[in-house]
């Protein structure tokens, strides 16, 4: 519960029309895309970056927590305001204060869509490649926070690899510039890079440079099913061994497949039990090359078919399906971003097919296989606690058999809340111990996004 003294100066800060306190009001901030539900106390929305650390510096005095906030499209509890206290919506942030196709640039607020820095770039015949499934409707600040990737990253790489500068706010209100403008710079450390992917943690980012990339001349596309899993499997390394690189290369298991079968019976060969989504791009002459290259990299004795697609658009039109009707069957699914180095997708892939045989846990495996990172699908029943008991060892060794493997917990949905249990899997204590450090640097009193990340 928020201080009556503290909600008299927030509004003095702010406009009253941009502070709700009323938890009406407040009911669409209390959740996002994990479908857990914490409510804020307050949510605010500033649309300044002067606004921003006067939030931030009174937030810090009082030590109320603020929950940095985009259009809460996350699927890991990241943008949830377990705590209480400020939901800091950055949703009103809209604006793209530069386009500098000179100098391959854009600059913009962190409310801008996705979607509204592409239609900004592609005039000039430019491009931002972080492209997660949610840039319709996810803003930068978020796709920034979790350092998202999407499709496109096998080639192009992740929201990491395409910011040159950041300016922002830290928990302790002090207002700070990360990075620099030009592609190269190498004074002082890069906290670019450590605030992308922080979640929130940190800094609430205000502005973002953004670096662009030319749109490529043409797209192309290649499918091709197979009878049987390891040989969809041994094709992936095949492909990913090609000088060519795909510009993203997407699989589906027998799971996967029966649920398009289900709604688009004549999308799907019958004996399909994998399917890869091969996309090239590049000059006309080059992605004629590339799908022949594919298409021999896919040849195999499991192959059932492999064909050439003209329109790229289309290639994904299975592909973007299958979220929707995996929430129809189970809304509560255990949903997770795991990634292993491609070499070892055939013993990742084989080792969750026995470990769903194993707990008698349904299970439907799709993703980015261009960079080993797949999404690993526990179609559970939340009334069920014996499903629930058995989802959760199995996700245990999943998590396990990634380690093993050498792998990471989440390519691209971020820690939030739903992995940081698991987090010393991966990170061992003393880099644990460090990145605390840093956490109190930034943040003295443990008021930006508390309890998400760490165990």
């Amino acid at each position: 519960m928020l201080s009556p003294d503290f909600v008299a100066r927030l509004r003095s800060l702010i406009p009253t029309d941009r502070v709700f306190t009323d938890p009406v009001d407040c009911f669409a901030y209390a959740y996002d895309n994990s479908r857990k539900f914490f409510p804020p106390d307050s949510v605010v929305f500033p649309v300044t970056h002067l606004e921003v650390q006067a939030v931030l510096s009174l937030c810090n005095q009082y030590k109320v927590p603020v929950t940095p906030r985009g259009r809460g499209t996350g699927t890991a509890g990241g943008s949830l305001p377990e705590r209480g206290g400020i939901a800091l919506s950055l949703e009103r942030m809209l604006r793209i204060i530069a386009v500098d196709p000179a100098n391959r640039v854009i600059v913009a607020e962190p409310g801008v869509l996705n979607d509204s820095i592409q239609e900004a770039a592609r005039p000039y015949g430019f491009f931002w490649p972080p492209d997660p499934s949610s840039a319709a409707y996810s803003s930068i600040g978020g796709n920034l926070a979790t350092s998202a990737g999407g499709p496109h990253a096998v080639k192009y790489g992740t929201t990491r690899d395409h910011v040159l500068g950041l300016r922002g706010v830290t928990g302790g209100g002090e207002r700070i510039r990360t990075g620099c403008y030009t592609t190269k710079g190498v004074v002082g450390y890069d906290l670019t890079r450590l605030l992308i992917g922080s979640e929130g943690t940190l800094a609430v980012i205000t502005e973002a440079t953004l670096k662009l990339t030319p749109l490529p001349q043409a797209r192309a596309g290649v499918t091709a099913f197979f009878a049987d899993l390891s040989s969809c499997a041994a094709a992936i390394v095949r492909v990913m061994a090609l000088p060519q690189t795909p510009s993203a290369l997407e699989f589906l298991d027998a799971g996967s497949l029966q649920l398009i079968r289900s709604h688009f019976p004549d999308m799907v060969p019958a004996a399909a039990a994998a399917m890869l989504m091969i996309e090239v791009d590049g000059s006309e002459q080059s992605i004629a090359e590339s799908r022949t290259a594919v298409l021999q990299a896919c040849r195999d004795k499991g192959l059932i078919q492999g064909e050439e697609v003209q329109d790229a658009a289309s290639l994904w039109a299975a592909r973007k399906a299958l979220s929707p009707l995996l929430r129809d069957i189970a809304p509560k699914k255990i949903n997770e971003d795991v990634v292993v180095p491609v070499s070892a997708l055939p013993v990742f892939l084989d080792g969750l097919e026995q470990l769903s045989s194993k707990y008698s846990v349904a299970n439907v495996n799709f993703g980015h296989a261009g960079n080993g990172n797949i999404h690993v699908n526990l179609l559970v029943n939340p009334e069920s606690p014996d499903e629930l008991a058995r989802a959760d060892r199995c996700l245990n060794e999943i998590f396990d058999l990634v380690i093993r493997l050498n792998g990471t917990l989440s390519g691209e949905h971020g820690v939030g809340s739903e992995k940081r249990a698991y987090i010393e899997k991966e990170i061992d204590p003393p880099t644990l111990a460090i990145m605390k450090g840093i956490k109190k640097v930034f943040d003295p009193n443990n008021i930006l996004n508390p309890g998400k990340l760490f165990p």
